[in-house]
């Protein structure tokens, strides 16, 4: 029998897409997901509960550390990844401490306690390619840190976070920088799900900048690889990006997911101002994961947009109700 993986951060699509991921192919003892909020539906949660070997947790990471901590050395779970974090560069500058507080300082105590841990074997956590800023060239791990939002900014300083005490205390680390994830049960703030909920509900989709922007893209099963093989194999202390080779611009995701919907473009978005701190390019150099240990994403857009469609269709009755907004919350 294998692993125990906990994954805090588990009531995300990316934490449940990994745990699908790690259960379908790391023959894991156990896939513990743990998030702030109980599971959502169905639509979002794509039935995860209902897997042998997975069991899912409500617990706060910033204001229930104790409990979480109680939760942690009750499973002793080999190999912990953290998805948990405040998300949404483009929300940051508003209430910016939030992202602080749990970005760097929750996970920096969360760390603490852990090295006093004897049952941890690994620490993976997810960080983000926004800290790059935007940039004219595929990007290698160690390019200079240009944060752009607060966000980026509080992602930064849990990263450098790990590579000192991994240095200096041998805290067993890696982290994981992956481009612009996107899946069944994302949730509808978000570009692809946007795109599919307006096409599906007459909608349209406003299209910031015209959709000049170029983000990298990855199908949330090609991270979940990812996170396998790192847990398996890589060395202590690396720090890998993850991503496709060439950058996609916003308008020909949108683009491509109206392809795959079977509408015309202009049917599904409308043309809107930039927004504040809007990079201009995202593009990761993945080549050392792919060195390291043989890492590159397998799920093209075609495919993957294909499967986004499918999920929007089958849950369509109870995602016509479901806000497209994000919303902050501690």
């Amino acid at each position: 029998m294998g692993k125990t993986y906990c994954i805090l951060g588990g009531g995300g699509s990316f934490g449940i897409h990994a745990a699908l991921y790690l259960l379908d192919h790391a023959n894991p003892k156990k896939v513990i997901g743990i998030g702030r909020n109980p599971l959502r539906g169905e639509p979002f949660s794509l039935g995860i509960e209902k897997r042998e070997g997975y069991v899912y947790h409500a617990r706060h990471l910033t204001y229930e550390m104790d409990l979480l901590l109680e939760l942690l050395d009750k499973e002793k779970p080999d190999v912990i990844v953290n998805f948990a974090a405040q998300g949404e560069g483009a929300v940051s500058w508003k209430h910016s401490w939030r992202f602080f507080e749990t970005n760097s300082m929750a996970l920096a105590k969360l760390s603490e306690e852990l090295m006093k841990r004897d049952w941890l074997e690994r620490f993976i956590q997810i960080g983000t390619s926004e800290m790059y800023g935007s940039v004219e060239h595929a990007t290698k791990e160690d390019e200079p840190i240009k944060p752009s939002s607060p966000y980026a900014a509080s992602k930064v300083a849990f990263d450098m976070y790990l590579e000192s005490v991994h240095k200096f205390l041998k805290f067993p680390m890696n982290v994981i920088r992956p481009s612009n994830a996107y899946c069944p049960g994302q949730l509808l703030h978000r570009v692809i799900p946007k795109t599919i909920w307006c096409g599906l509900t007459g909608n349209k989709l406003p299209l910031h900048g015209g959709g000049r922007a170029e983000k990298s893209y990855l199908h949330a099963r090609d991270l979940g690889r990812a996170i396998h093989l790192v847990a398996e194999k890589a060395p202590f202390g690396e720090i890998y990006n993850a991503g496709p080779k060439n950058p996609t611009s916003i308008r020909e995701v949108v683009e491509r997911t109206a392809k795959a919907l079977g509408m015309p473009f202009e049917e599904v978005c409308t043309m809107s101002g930039d927004r504040l701190g809007q990079d201009s390019r995202y593009w990761l150099d993945s080549s050392k994961i792919k060195n390291d240990l043989g890492w590159e994403p397998q799920i093209g857009w075609d495919e993957g947009l294909d499967e986004m469609v499918a999920w929007g269709r089958k849950y369509i009755d109870e995602l016509r109700t479901v806000s497209t907004d994000y919303v902050l919350r501690g």
